[in-house]
């Protein structure tokens, strides 16, 4: 359901804030182990899972905007794409995970040799894996909100009767 108002909206981002800390220590947690590439196989589960997740608490999920009334979904997916949004309304796939991941790549190739030095490259490895994995939630997040908040005040979302 397409948030109400700017104050549901503000709780969305908070919680969806929290969930995005929450994922970035396991993302962090799975760069210690010192077996090659599990770490980014953790981290495309990771976000397979949470990128939709943030989508449909903004109410802005490929199901859910097919439910809106078709001006409703046109709006939402004209100012996605203003906005230059690549995960607002689609299907979150392991390629689309991979894709941006690709973005980080020099992060998580640095990751990748800094998790075989002792202790040390642990540490920052965990702490590379941390901040990556934040940052690209955290972006979605924002994206949602931008999206989500540019439809509120423009009026698009009237009582709940009439998103269907």
């Amino acid at each position: 359901m397409f948030p109400a108002g700017i104050e549901e909206l503000e709780m969305i981002r908070k919680e969806c804030t929290r969930m995005s800390t929450k994922r970035a220590l396991l993302s962090a947690a799975a760069s210690v182990v010192p077996v090659p590439f599990t770490d980014i196989a953790t981290d495309v589960v990771l976000l397979k899972q949470i990128i939709p997740r943030i989508s449909e608490k903004f109410g802005l999920s490929k199901e859910q905007i097919d439910e809106y009334n078709p001006q409703l979904a046109i709006f939402i997916y004209d100012v996605a794409k203003r906005f230059g949004t690549n995960m607002i309304g689609k299907y979150v796939t392991k390629e689309l995970i991979v894709q941006i991941l690709k973005k980080m790549g020099v992060r998580l190739t640095t990751k990748q040799v800094m998790k075989y030095v002792p202790v040390l490259g642990q540490a920052i490895s965990a702490g590379i894996s941390f901040t990556a994995m934040r940052f690209i939630i955290r972006s979605h997040i924002n994206e949602c909100y931008k999206v989500a908040r540019t439809v509120i005040e423009a009026n698009k979302v009237q009582p709940k009767e009439n998103l269907k």
